[in-house]
């Protein structure tokens, strides 16, 4: 029997990539490009998925807002034009094949689902805890998206009455555990520790201020400055309390947590864990594992082939 094949669509803000791969999540082919203005973007989009041939499916994987059942972009905030792109009604009317959409949050929560550290689970939450906060919600063995496809978005909780702006809010989930929250937050610490006549370990200077990112925070930590580790100290039981929400919420078996966790999970754990023993319900806590994602740098490419594959399956 012949191994069916799928092409998947991976669109960012910056960069946009094309990779052909098999049901079980392997990468066969890849090309990757600059996302640049719509009609150019997308004309390379079609050319590539093309020139990889047949397929049964395909998938893309976008930041949202987006309408996966109607195939639409949706103005994503990383995607300045992209206002009601019928992107599956293109691709299919161009290549015959039928073409599939989810967030990439929603994406890359199946991919984990069924390829990486969520495999075997009925009740996952996979976070993405990168640029941005969001989350994919695996509810009774299937991907759960609301009523109106906005389920997921825990960047948007208030996390504090004020705090680092993230979604649009101040103190919220995202404006603590996201990259650029981490940021806001070592700038601020960095600031109150140069009035102060004193030397931040990830900064000298003002004039310094701009260079630092949540990279050279953490690669401070690891050397054990305490101002560093107070940072992600800090995100590490901020991130606590937004999962204990989680937990009380969906009774999660597992939270699969992506990028900036995967990397400095060392940093994080302690008061993470510290947190969510204070504030979840115990029983409800126990039975979840908190886990680093497993797809590594992959998970965008498999996110989307996982998307041809899943909207193939509900469609047959």
């Amino acid at each position: 029997m012949k191994q069916k094949m799928y092409i998947g669509v991976d669109i960012g803000g910056t960069k946009t990539a094309v990779v052909k791969g098999d049901e079980t999540g392997r990468i066969l082919e890849k090309v990757k490009f600059a996302t640049t203005g719509v009609e150019e973007t997308l004309r390379r989009i079609l050319a590539e998925v093309k020139r990889m041939g047949e397929a049964t499916a395909i998938g893309v994987s976008c930041g949202g807002p987006l309408d996966s059942e109607k195939g639409l972009i949706l103005s994503p905030p990383n995607l300045p034009g992209w206002d009601r792109i019928p992107i599956t009604e293109l691709l299919t009317k161009e290549t015959g094949i039928p073409a599939y959409l989810q967030n990439d949050a929603d994406a890359c929560a199946l991919a984990e689902w069924r390829f990486g550290a969520g495999k075997g689970t009925r009740n996952m939450i996979f976070l993405t805890f990168g640029t941005g906060m969001g989350a994919g919600l695996i509810l009774n063995g299937a991907l759960y998206g609301g009523s109106c496809g906005r389920a997921g978005e825990v960047g948007h909780i208030a996390m504090e009455s004020d705090g680092p702006v993230g979604y649009g809010k101040a103190g919220s989930f995202e404006g603590f555990c996201s990259g650029g929250g981490i940021r806001q937050c070592a700038i601020k610490k960095a600031r109150t520790m140069l009035a102060q006549g004193q030397i931040p370990s990830y900064c000298s200077t003002v004039a310094e201020l701009d260079t630092v990112t949540a990279q050279t925070v953490a690669d401070a930590a690891r050397k054990g400055h305490p101002d560093a580790l107070e940072v992600y100290a800090d995100c590490g039981r901020m991130l606590g309390r937004g999962l204990a929400i989680l937990i009380d919420l969906l009774n999660p078996q597992r939270i699969v947590i992506g990028s900036i966790f995967a990397r400095a999970e060392a940093l994080l754990r302690e008061s993470m864990e510290r947190e969510i023993a204070k504030e979840a319900l115990p029983d409800a806590a126990e039975i979840c594992e908190i886990v680093p994602a497993a797809l590594g740098e992959a998970i965008g490419d498999i996110a989307a082939i996982t998307v041809a594959v899943e909207g193939e399956n509900a469609a047959r």
